[in-house]
């Protein structure tokens, strides 16, 4: 593509207007969506609608990758640089579309259309995908997509989140890791012969305070909460089995993986050893990494918020983060951003939210956003130092 900023200019207004043009698609989407809520690995409705919509603008599908029935990749042309648009759509039990699902799904096949009709691969030379990713509310349909090489031949993907305000990131998503801690010990009748037993609720006990006691030996960084799962059946037996889960996080997933979960594991291993049980460790959920932050998708978006007419307020700096998405996964394969836009005031994971998210300006929301995602694409299409730059930057970032 001509790295002409004159000629770059003159593309945006048509990217505008395309993505205007798909404001009833994207309404579609999020209305559909909302009155068929699906949980994760279960979105056939929506996969099957997304996949739909995407087919009739001239993507080519491939539907259940990375053996997830419900992922899909949707694509238009063979060259590179391949630029992705990721779409969210499982939504919570009880809730429905409570995170907003349903519009990042109609944000993302809107990018992709619009930027097939107005910056088409025979034309431009880059290759504009869809990606469908299941189930980010429980596995992590992107982290399994990751690590089944969905993302190879993907040079940097885009995905927008629904909120109380318009951000371009902001270092709140943290690694997580959790574990899941199980005593094995022998039973006994607690009153006449409880010296007979070994109990390993007493060993779940101690390593529970152990656990919760290393916040003194670690990183500010790191957040430490469980849960005892599983105390024993009846109290006048002597428990043979109890169990615990860890949320374990850490702002550096290296770090949670070659100090954090060690610690936690020789706490386990040290009151399992007093009391002469066994134990085990299971990961019962998947590596989520921190989201790596690229400054220059990061300034491309911040400007394309701009030209859209939007504001994106500074980052609050007393809030430190902590929550969890399967998003920084990709961003440690690829350059990639998620940036928030202003959908509603309702607080999240609410029936209020979901609500919120078929009104007019839950729409008009999902629109800007996926103006700002198109917008920020071409950017780093017209011109590939920027891009080159993101990737330079994870270079760096997995050679420290």
């Amino acid at each position: 593509m001509n790295e002409n900023s004159k000629e770059k200019q003159d593309k945006k207004p048509e990217i505008v207007k395309a993505v205007d043009s798909l404001r009833p698609v994207i309404e579609d989407i999020a209305v559909s969506l909302y009155k068929n809520p699906e949980t994760g690995l279960n979105e056939y409705f929506a996969s099957e609608k997304l996949t739909g919509i995407l087919k009739e603008n001239g993507f080519s599908v491939e539907a259940g990758v990375a053996d997830l029935p419900t992922a899909f990749v949707a694509r238009v042309g063979a060259n590179r640089p391949n630029i992705a648009f990721m779409a969210e759509y499982d939504a919570l039990p009880g809730i429905g579309h409570g995170c907003g699902h349903n519009l990042m799904a109609a944000v993302a096949v809107a990018a992709g259309i619009a930027m097939s009709r107005v910056c088409p691969p025979e034309e431009c030379g880059a290759s504009w995908t869809v990606l469908g990713t299941p189930a980010e509310e429980t596995v992590g349909g992107k982290v399994i997509m990751v690590e089944k090489g969905v993302f190879k031949d993907v040079d940097a993907a885009f995905i927008a989140h629904p909120g109380q305000t318009n951000s371009v990131g902001g270092g709140v998503y943290w690694a997580s890791h959790p574990l899941e801690i199980t005593f094995h010990g022998r039973t006994s009748h607690a009153g006449g012969n409880p010296e007979a037993g070994i109990n390993a609720l007493d060993a779940c006990v101690h390593a529970y305070i152990a656990i919760r006691n290393l916040r003194n030996h670690l990183k500010d960084s790191v957040r430490i909460a469980g849960i005892i799962t599983h105390g024993g059946h009846a109290q006048n037996i002597v428990p043979d089995v109890a169990q615990m889960r860890f949320t374990l996080r850490s702002t550096d997933w290296r770090y949670l993986e070659n100090v954090v979960i060690p610690k936690v594991k020789q706490a386990a291993e040290g009151a399992a050893q007093m009391v002469g049980c066994t134990v085990d460790f299971r990961h019962h959920e998947m590596l989520f990494r921190e989201t790596l932050e690229y400054p220059v998708l990061k300034r491309i978006c911040a400007q394309n918020f701009a030209y859209v007419g939007a504001e994106v307020p500074p980052p609050d700096p007393s809030y430190a983060g902590g929550g969890v998405t399967d998003v920084g996964s990709v961003t440690w394969v690829v350059p990639a951003i998620q940036i928030g836009f202003s959908a509603t005031s309702a607080r999240g994971h609410s029936v209020e939210f979901a609500e919120s998210t078929v009104t007019p300006r839950g729409i008009d929301a999902a629109v800007m956003a996926a103006k700002v995602l198109a917008l920020s694409a071409y950017d780093i299409v017209a011109e590939p130092h920027l891009l080159e730059e993101a990737k330079a930057h994870l270079r760096e970032r997995l050679s420290t």
